[in-house]
């Protein structure tokens, strides 16, 4: 891999990562479309660390307030009614069904869920799914002539079923192009979430699967044409870029609607299928040289 190429993929995987459209499926397309030889799932997991870094400094005071509220509630009885301490136990729990799910599908994760046609098939899916999740949310927070305005759920209404369930959601992002994101998302806007925190405790949830992940990929640096090197320079552009886009994201989703980001993805998805169908890209493109 050349430094151009780990400063592009690094952009693109900073600039995906926290977008409900998937950063693994674009990391993927991009070497792709470019002839570059696929990235793999080593890298993916690794260049997470640095948009999971930025989670870490934007969120930075929720995350101190939650891992204090929970370390003390070990000890103390009474802290355990605390929501900060509830929501340390619920990022655990929340973080069981990717761990064991990783673990078992690992082959699959590094061999046939990079084929692109899954990867167009989940984009278009659940570029569906998250477009009905955030009609409805609309639909509640509008009303309409014959309907009151709904109140949906916060944070602060999280439970232990919830958050398994948020879990699952984000366990199906194993497969490049579902997104994680996009997965928490929608499934936190169908059981009745605010946008706002779907998205809030879309990216706590991500922090102990992406750095685990990342941290347990790292012994397959070096293996085939991805060095030390640009992997790190890849992990540090993710890191700038992605804060920027943390930023950008949480204040769009407070007034607008997820539509741009389901066109895109069907559009997309409907691309990769007439590609392949004409031959003109191979499903399995740079995946034999990666």
């Amino acid at each position: 891999m050349s430094w151009f190429e780990s400063f592009v993929l690094g952009l693109v995987q900073g600039l995906t990562e926290f977008l409900p459209i998937s950063s693994s499926a674009h990391l993927r397309l991009t070497a792709a479309f470019a002839g570059w030889h696929d990235p793999g799932a080593a890298f993916t997991a690794i260049s997470q660390i640095g948009t999971e870094a930025a989670v870490l400094i934007y969120f930075r005071k929720d995350i101190a307030r939650i891992l204090s509220a929970w370390f003390r509630s070990l000890t103390n009885k009474e802290m355990r009614s605390d929501h900060d301490a509830q929501m340390g136990w619920l990022v655990i729990v929340g973080s069981i069904p990717i761990g064991m799910l990783g673990i078992t599908l690992k082959d699959q994760i590094e061999g046939p869920f990079r084929d692109l046609r899954l990867i167009a098939t989940t984009l278009i899916v659940m570029g569906i799914v998250l477009g009905i999740a955030d009609r409805l949310a609309a639909r509640d927070e509008a009303g309409g002539k014959h309907r009151a305005v709904k109140e949906r759920k916060t944070l602060k209404d999280l439970g232990i079923r919830d958050g398994l369930i948020y879990g699952c959601c984000q366990a199906m992002a194993l497969i490049p192009g579902v997104s994680r994101s996009g997965a928490t998302i929608s499934g936190g806007l169908l059981m009745g979430y605010t946008r706002e925190s779907a998205a809030r405790y879309s990216f706590l949830l991500a922090i102990p699967a992406v750095l685990a992940s990342g941290v347990y990929e790292l012994k397959d640096v070096g293996e085939g044409h991805v060095s030390w090197g640009p992997t790190i320079f890849a992990t540090l552009v993710a890191f700038v870029v992605g804060y920027a886009v943390i930023a950008w994201f949480m204040k769009f989703i407070t007034t607008k609607s997820f539509m741009p980001f389901v066109i895109y993805r069907v559009a997309l998805g409907i691309l990769i299928f007439i590609l392949v169908s004409a031959g003109v890209l191979s499903p399995h493109a740079g995946e034999s040289a990666g």
